[in-house]
């Protein structure tokens, strides 16, 4: 198991050295994952003190294939496909009031049965329960009863004829 590093400037130079170097490298790794597990276009450009000239990955030339790519879309398209962080959020938060209401019905729905049983099993359950409980009760009941009715009425006419 990996212990967690803590994150601060490393005062030691041969140490902050290797570890940039480890690190980079790990970098440039996953960056290269991405672009072949996921068919998209990645570039990076390094800078830091141990180097006098920035290190680029892939190529001096594919770098600026896609940079030259990116300046080309227009602000609006741009906007489409980069999220700042309040916006990132917006939709997280949109996105997990979906889920919430989803969830809410489908509780809602469970305790609704829930209820229908501990009416049929107690008398005076049904005493216990709200108006908006009740007109939801007696919105399903009613629903079903006309389900109930209407294939009764399918099937006597398949009897008579």
């Amino acid at each position: 198991m990996r212990r967690r590093v803590k994150l601060a400037f490393m005062v030691n130079d041969s140490a902050r050295k290797i570890t940039y170097t480890k690190r980079k490298k790990s970098l440039i790794k996953k960056i290269d994952e991405i672009t072949t597990l996921c068919g998209i276009e990645a570039c990076a450009i390094v800078y830091s003190d141990f180097h006098s000239e920035p290190e680029i990955w892939p190529s001096p030339w594919e770098v600026q294939r896609v940079v030259t790519k990116f300046r080309s879309y227009s602000d609006f398209e741009k906007g489409k496909k980069m999220l700042n962080q309040e916006s990132f959020l917006m939709q997280r938060i949109v996105k997990s009031q979906e889920q919430l209401a989803k969830l809410q019905k489908s509780n809602w729905e469970v305790e609704k049965s829930l209820i229908l049983f501990q009416c049929l099993g107690k008398e005076n359950f049904i005493d216990t329960l709200n108006t908006n409980a009740l007109n939801d009760l007696a919105y399903d009941i009613n629903e079903k009863l006309e389900k109930v009715t209407s294939k009764m009425n399918e099937l006597d006419t398949n009897i008579t004829n």
